[in-house]
């Protein structure tokens, strides 16, 4: 049964957040620090997960996958609940009857300083919880349920494009130039995150005009998929101004563009400076792997992204961990931390090039 749980662990990830918003005040910081101080530490202490178990009941599995929309939102509801003038959906009137415990005069004395970790926190959950699932799901592409939660949950980062550009230009293009999120050597983390989100973007939008240029279908229509997206995240936003006013808006939009940032991290630790030639097939050393177990059972197996990329349509649960393709310094999370100080991770990154390249490269590459 450990096998089955232990992929509920980021649905859990969201309860000292949302806690958090509760308690009001310092507690506020508490989803931000949980997460942080889970993954980062359990992938320190807890080790690697090489498990490769035959799941008997996969629809508990999927369960845990459709739930993630529940999930965003709650998180998206107490969010707005902390901005709002009003008892939203009567939730602090809620809290005292069943404990006592007074949220509404709690929120009466939250701090403009408080929401930063409340930003900084929902934007990595709504990455983890959001955009994680999503991944998976969009790759069903003849699945239409399963198309539809996964287009949602990226509808509250901003970021249903991914849907379209990751399945049909990242994967085709992945390690080359052609491919907006993979991050050459040399590119430092913020300069990866505007770069690849434009590019991102830009290639969504050319492949769904050629997609419907060949059904001979209008392009400023509702059959575009990418002005659809757009409509979704709309639709949130005014949903946040609706219940919250222009602060919530303004939460929402900062925690969404988080979490689209978020996403980027991931894709820039995950292709750093891997290069592959276009008409070389995909293999599993052109992705960075990781094998930390903690990540991973938070990931959906995102961790075994080396597997995921030589064989895309296989289900998260199907991944092999891969020990011996090409590894990150640590877990997911963790690496991403690394990233976001470049002096650092260039100096440990070096190495692991010059080994990829030596090993895989046609050349190896130059000391920096």
């Amino acid at each position: 049964m450990l096998h089955y749980v232990k992929f509920s662990f980021f649905h859990l990830l969201t309860i000292p957040f949302l806690l958090g918003l509760t308690l009001g005040g310092a507690w506020m910081a508490l989803g931000l620090g949980s997460v942080l101080a889970v993954v980062v530490f359990g992938d320190l202490l807890a080790g690697d997960d090489h498990s490769e178990p035959v799941y008997q009941q996969p629809w508990l599995l999927e369960a845990l996958l459709y739930s993630s929309l529940l999930f965003m939102l709650l998180m998206f509801t107490l969010m707005l609940w902390t901005m709002a003038s009003a008892d939203l959906f009567y939730y602090g009137q809620w809290v005292y009857q069943l404990t006592g415990y007074d949220a509404l005069a709690a929120r009466a004395e939250n701090q403009s300083w408080h929401l930063i970790p409340v930003a900084l926190g929902a934007g990595l959950l709504m990455a983890m919880v959001g955009t994680v699932p999503a991944h998976e799901l969009t790759h069903r592409i003849k699945d239409g349920r399963a198309m539809l939660t996964g287009r949602w949950l990226l509808a509250f980062s901003w970021d249903t494009a991914f849907a379209i550009e990751h399945v049909y230009g990242h994967h085709r293009y992945v390690g080359t130039r052609q491919d907006p999120a993979t991050a050459p050597r040399g590119r430092n983390v913020y300069q990866h995150i505007w770069l690849s989100t434009l590019g991102g973007n830009i290639s969504a939008w050319h492949i769904e005009q050629q997609r419907l240029a060949r059904k001979q279908l209008p392009l400023l229509s509702y059959h575009n998929r990418f002005l659809r997206g757009i409509a979704m995240s709309l639709l949130l936003s005014v949903l946040a101004l609706w219940l919250a006013g222009w602060q919530g808006l303004a939460l929402f939009t900062v925690s969404a563009l988080l979490a689209k940032a978020t996403l980027e991290v991931v894709n820039y630790i995950e292709h750093y400076g891997i290069e592959r030639r276009p008409n070389e097939p995909v293999r599993p050393h052109h992705s960075w792997n990781s094998t930390k177990r903690i990540s991973s059972w938070a990931s959906f197996n995102l961790t075994r992204h080396s597997h995921h990329h030589a064989r895309s349509q296989l289900p998260f649960y199907q991944l092999k961990a891969y020990p011996d393709a090409p590894d990150l310094p640590t877990g997911y999370l963790g690496s991403m931390l690394l990233a976001l100080l470049p002096p650092l991770w260039f100096r440990l990154m070096t190495p692991k090039l010059t080994q990829w390249h030596s090993r895989y490269g046609q050349n190896k590459v130059s000391e920096d």
